[in-house]
């Protein structure tokens, strides 16, 4: 699905917001960091008893997130991937639908976290600024990301480039200061 240009605007803008409020402001960008300082609690899916396990896996395969009773928000995530960088873009996934204060499932939801995860791992602005040839590769290193992941941040970096503003955004501008880079 895609949004509409206001909508990643806004998504990239909370992103920020939620870098600066929460003092994330180094690479590789660690959405287990994150999901602490936001208050968050991640269980892995083997901390589960075994019928838990197997209800968790027909959820999802990767992860999702829980809003108990108490206001308390979980995300559970499937460990037995050995893919950190799959991994992190689970759980920064799951963040995405907290920051954006999702209170139901739908195509839109699934949309709009799917994008901050994107935006929030290898944002283009800091891929601009890391000092060295853009490529999946160097991508994956310098953020963390699985391979296909870096593939996805290449083509968006690309897009960013060919169809971004000449100028840095003020929150691109606050997430550069942010991060200190030069």
């Amino acid at each position: 699905m895609r949004l509409k240009n206001e909508e990643y605007e806004e998504i990239k803008a909370i992103v920020v917001d939620t870098f600066e409020r929460y003092n994330i402001s180094t690479v590789p960008i660690s959405a287990f960091e994150m999901a602490i300082k936001m208050g968050l609690r991640i269980i892995p899916y083997s901390a589960l008893g075994q019928k838990r396990q197997e209800a968790a896996l027909k959820i999802s395969q990767d992860g999702f997130s829980a809003e108990l009773s108490s206001g308390e928000w979980i995300i559970f995530y499937n460990d037995d991937c050995y893919i950190y960088g799959r991994i992190n873009q689970t759980i920064m996934h799951e963040i995405g639908h907290y920051a954006l204060g999702h209170c139901k499932e739908g195509e839109q939801e699934e949309a709009e976290a799917k994008f901050f995860a994107k935006y929030a791992l290898a944002p283009p602005p800091l891929v601009h600024n890391m000092h060295q040839p853009v490529c999946a590769s160097n991508l994956m290193d310098t953020f963390a990301i699985s391979h296909e992941a870096a593939q996805y941040a290449c083509k968006y970096y690309d897009n960013w480039l060919k169809y971004g503003e000449v100028y840095y955004t003020d929150y691109e501008q606050k997430m550069i200061d942010l991060f200190s880079i030069a």
